[in-house]
């Protein structure tokens, strides 16, 4: 084996496939809360300080190098929440979600004890509320659907002509989906709503 090819075999060997230009990668944890009216989701408003200040969320943030999505979305619980890890149960991973931004979302499924519940402390820095809201709602209540065009903005200045295209080539578009949910004055939407599409299905 050549010494080039010898390279290549060590760098993928043991590479555990990732998105390809993902850039960046986040974690957060949906915890679940068990009650008299069934399981619930426990659920953030950010601070109205942080980027995206009063927007709903679950508890996460960015992944470490060679951190974990459960490491990362206990530690971040922790952090923002003061809810122990060890007061955490995972009960899965659901699918992630890739931005169009370039970075992924990954999503752990966790069930919080009572004790965790009862420890929990939310960090003003991060953290203006929480609130629940139960499974059956989302269940019952079908989301407002809102989507929007993902257009292509090509540079004039493109070398069409050495790569082989015309002008007019047809740029590949998309779209994205946005659901939203309304309960008690709050909206859950965005990313944070997919996930819960995603749980209750």
């Amino acid at each position: 084996m050549t010494g080039e090819l010898a390279r290549l075999a060590r760098r993928f060997q043991d590479h555990e496939p990732g998105l390809l230009g993902a850039s960046r990668s986040y974690a957060v944890l949906c915890p679940l809360l068990e009650g008299a009216d069934g399981l619930r989701l426990l659920f953030e408003v950010r601070a109205p300080q942080l980027r995206q200040g009063g927007e709903v969320c679950f508890p996460g943030g960015k992944m470490e190098p060679g951190e974990s999505a459960l490491d990362c979305a206990l530690r971040e619980t922790e952090e923002e929440l003061s809810i122990p890890r060890e007061a955490v149960t995972p009960l899965g991973t659901p699918d992630f979600i890739c931005n169009q931004r370039g970075f992924l979302l990954r999503p752990v499924l966790g069930l919080v004890s009572p004790g965790g519940l009862a420890a929990m402390r939310p960090s003003p820095a991060e953290v203006a509320e929480v609130f629940t809201v139960p499974l059956s709602f989302f269940r019952e209540t079908a989301p407002d659907i809102r989507r929007y065009e993902l257009l292509p903005q090509v540079p004039e200045d493109f070398p069409y002509g050495p790569v082989g295209i015309p002008r007019d080539y047809p740029w590949a578009r998309g779209r994205a989906e946005v659901p939203i949910w309304y309960y008690k004055g709050r909206a859950i939407w965005g990313m944070t709503a997919r996930l819960v599409r995603e749980i209750i299905r």
